[in-house]
């Protein structure tokens, strides 16, 4: 085996936290751009009918908390349900 880990050995490097990326971008960071974009061009009364077939594999469970990520990121409150074919997507404008 390798040489023996001592207490003070370091494993990791540091880096300053200031040099970090804010936000991210995740690898559906393209489709949740525009799933969101179209959430804000809706009529009120209106959802976004996102067909699991579109989304490339993704699972629901999956692109639901995506979505529900991109649209805490801008600052808009959703709502979503499901059926066995489609993921319904539409802005909550109940007072908080």
């Amino acid at each position: 085996m390798g040489k023996a880990m001592t207490k003070d050995a370091k494993l990791y490097r540091s880096v300053q936290v200031a040099s970090l990326r804010t936000g991210r971008r995740g690898k559906h960071h393209n489709l949740m751009g525009g799933i969101i974009r179209e959430l804000k061009m809706l009529k009120e009364g209106s959802a976004l009918e996102i067909p699991l077939s579109s989304v490339a594999g993704v699972e629901l469970a999956n692109l639901r908390s995506a979505v529900h990520r991109a649209a805490t990121d801008v600052g808009v409150n959703i709502q979503t349900k499901a059926d066995e074919k489609n993921l319904y997507v539409w802005i909550d404008r109940r007072p908080t």
